[in-house]
């Protein structure tokens, strides 16, 4: 197929390219998943590592990608055909490019919520909204999400059909000011509740007792989600940007932006939440029905809880429809690139996309509830197998990967379908996970693929849930102490009490699998990992070379 090239467009400078891609990083992941991840993993200790991760491999990843973009002009397919006619560099642009047109029509699903939540409180119905059960009729409602889910798709289209320059950058310029402003007003509303401080502490300052390593993975998956990492909007975005416009300090202000939403994003919800619960901060582990089932309760029991109520979806109506946005235009890039088709062309195809994908989603938890894919809802089968599947092979295989080996890769499947096996088998014990991890990393090494695949692979497999129920050990517990009480002989020798013995073990045995295995592994590694893995990498990063050096003379002398 012939293909026609068209004018590439461009933003009209800094600023335009610094909005676009900030509107396109803060979204949903930033309002309301970032607080409750922050909650769930140690507030203050959660929010260091993610400032860390994003300031190092996150600003990393982000500069690259603009610079690819910048420098072929292309979208991602085009880009990554330039540095070869390798067909893993074509799979490789690809998946960047199909894994936004596979998001945005979820994402346009949860954003008809938000339009249909902020119409309510505009007209006045915030305590129906507050009431229990309000959600989850109105997601099986499929007429009402059908036609929100609609609103905001054509609002999203609307400004894509209207260009780089006219369209996304001019309503980022608008957007991203009021969103920024909004979160201001808000935070500043909600630290200053009576009780609110409490969730600040916890929120802002560092509490190394609530470190584990689960809180550097969920850190690392957030900053992913939220920076837009192996998406392909950066390489999209990059390559209208102009030649004279500082890639370093254009990508530092994204970064830095999209940051500072993020904590004013958990300013406005963890203090509110802390002062409406008492300071449970489990109240924060609602996942996603936290913006649409405890928000809306949180608002009821204050003052003025309309106005916040009206400003709250305002700020989370924009965040969303400038990601939509981001997420749609490279698709659309994609289709003018590859099959040099116009602009409007190009939009009509991707929104009929979006509309046959995002139906089975809005109406998947109502007409279509009955229709699942592995066990799950069409919406929350496209969020896994972009955001647990797709994007973490983008970034590793792909981006640090060589030309695989199929028959490798048909072994690592293999292995990875055991995995899966033993976990939905509820296999506790270690011992084969392990066995087939270290298969699975040695399958993936002879591949070609980067082997760090394998240690996400084995963390997603081993169970992450205990194997007892809280609830029923501790009624078993009780009737197993009489006895051990009864088996107990003050007057004989440990060694010969055969039956107390017996009963001990059977306790041991128990009380071994109510912790997760993946919490058991995790508490096993980490001394090693702290004082001997960690150390050697960083001299290795460094570059230190200890190849002849006496580390006696060191110990000794190490001045």
């Amino acid at each position: 197929m012939q293909k026609h090239h068209h004018a590439r467009s461009t933003f009209s400078g800094k600023i335009g390219f610094v909005l676009s891609a900030a509107g396109a990083s803060v979204g949903l992941g930033n309002i309301w998943r970032f607080p409750y991840l922050a909650a769930k993993y140690g507030g203050g200790i959660f929010l260091l590592i993610y400032i860390l991760l994003a300031l190092t491999f996150g600003y990393t990843m982000i500069v690259a990608e603009t610079s690819i973009g910048r420098m072929t002009g292309k979208s991602p397919v085009g880009a990554f055909q330039s540095f070869g006619r390798s067909r893993w560099l074509s799979a490789g642009g690809w998946l960047n490019a199909v894994i936004p047109m596979l998001i945005v029509p979820y994402y346009s699903v949860i954003g008809g919520w938000v339009v249909k939540y902020l119409a309510e409180y505009v007209l006045g119905h915030g305590s129906q909204l507050a009431a229990d059960g309000y959600f989850g009729s109105f997601i099986s409602n499929g007429v009402s999400t059908e036609l929100c889910f609609v609103i905001f798709a054509a609002l999203t289209l609307a400004v894509i059909f209207a260009g780089v320059e006219n369209g996304i950058e001019r309503v980022s310029k608008f957007m991203m000011p009021v969103l920024v402003v909004l979160s201001i007003i808000i935070a500043v509303y909600s630290v200053t509740r009576p009780g609110a401080l409490a969730g600040v502490k916890y929120f802002l300052v560092p509490d190394i007792e609530h470190f584990s390593w689960m809180t550097v993975v969920a850190a690392m998956g957030q900053m992913f989600y939220s920076l837009s990492i192996a998406m392909g909007i950066l390489i999209t975005f990059g390559s209208y940007m102009k030649k004279d416009i500082s890639i370093e300090g254009s990508t530092r202000n994204v970064e830095v932006f999209d940051t500072a939403i993020a904590i004013m994003a958990g300013l406005m919800i963890i203090p509110a939440v802390f002062a409406f619960s008492g300071g449970d901060p489990a109240a924060l582990n609602a996942g996603p029905s936290l913006m649409f089932i405890t928000i809306p309760k949180v608002f009821d029991s204050m003052g003025l809880g309309t106005a916040i109520g009206i400003l709250f979806f305002v700020l989370v109506l924009f965040a969303a429809l400038t990601s939509s946005i981001a997420l749609t235009e490279s698709a659309v890039s994609t289709f003018q690139d590859e099959l040099g088709w116009g602009r409007k062309k190009s939009t009509a195809v991707v929104g009929v996309v979006m509309l046959a994908l995002g139906t089975l989603s809005s109406l998947g938890y109502g007409p279509l509830a009955g229709v699942t894919i592995i066990g799950m809802q069409f919406l929350d089968f496209f969020d896994f197998l972009t955001n647990s599947v797709m994007m973490p092979i983008a970034a590793i295989a792909i981006f640090y990967g060589h030309a695989p080996s199929l028959g490798w890769l048909a072994a690592a499947a293999a292995v990875t379908g055991a995995l899966a096996l033993l976990n939905a088998r509820r296999h506790y014990r270690l011992a084969p996970y392990l066995a087939l991890g270290l298969v699975l990393w040695f399958c993936l090494f002879q591949s070609g693929i980067h082997a760090t695949l394998a240690g996400v692979i084995l963390a997603f497999t081993i169970p992450a849930r205990s194997d007892i129920n809280a609830g029923g050990l501790v009624g078993w517990l009780e009737g197993k102490l009489p006895e051990l009480d009864d088996t107990f002989d003050d007057e004989a020798h440990i060694l010969g009490q055969h039956d107390f013995t017996h009963a001990v073990y059977g306790v041991e045995r128990v009380m071994h699998r109510v912790t997760p295995p993946l919490q058991r592994l995790e508490h096993r590694i980490s001394t090693p990992v702290n004082f001997i893995i960690l150390p050697i990498f960083a001299f290795v990063n460094a570059q230190v070379r200890l190849v002849g050096v006496d580390l006696g003379a060191l110990v000794v002398d190490p001045v």
